[in-house]
């Protein structure tokens, strides 16, 4: 029973790393390189809410500490977040974060716009157009 125990431990201990970093940047990879734009928004929506989280957890890491299955929550909700099935990154980025974003700041410039291939008119804005580089 110790070494299944043992096992467990490991196995538990890699699957942070392995459902928090390698799928999502090996997902990544794979979304930037499909024609698709709805994998780059999944994408992108994850990293901004796992660095969200990993400075919310930094910041209480002291009330945390208190919190013995704390690890095993963010697991399962990280899990939420990456899983194709759920795409609750996309999901919480539409639902919260893009919600608060238009309320604080107007909202026109996050708005999509018609000609902008997914990008919206924020993005459009301050992308350089051709012709339109600086020489340095």
């Amino acid at each position: 029973m110790g070494r299944f125990w043992t096992l467990i431990t490991y196995l538990h201990s890699m699957a942070g790393p392995g459902v928090m970093l390698l799928y999502p940047l090996y997902a990544s990879v794979v979304a930037i390189e499909s024609t698709s734009k709805l994998d780059d928004e999944q994408w992108l929506a994850y990293w901004i809410l796992y660095s969200f989280l990993t400075l919310m957890e930094m910041l209480l890491q002291p009330l945390l500490e208190w919190i013995p299955i704390w690890y095993d929550v963010k697991l399962a909700f990280v899990a939420w977040l990456v899983l194709p099935q759920f795409r609750g990154a996309a999901f919480i980025y539409e639902k919260f974060v893009r919600e608060k974003l238009i309320k604080k700041y107007g909202g026109p410039h996050l708005q999509k716009s018609p000609n902008s291939k997914g990008k919206n008119k924020f993005v459009d804005f301050i992308s350089t157009k051709k012709g339109e580089q600086e020489a340095y």
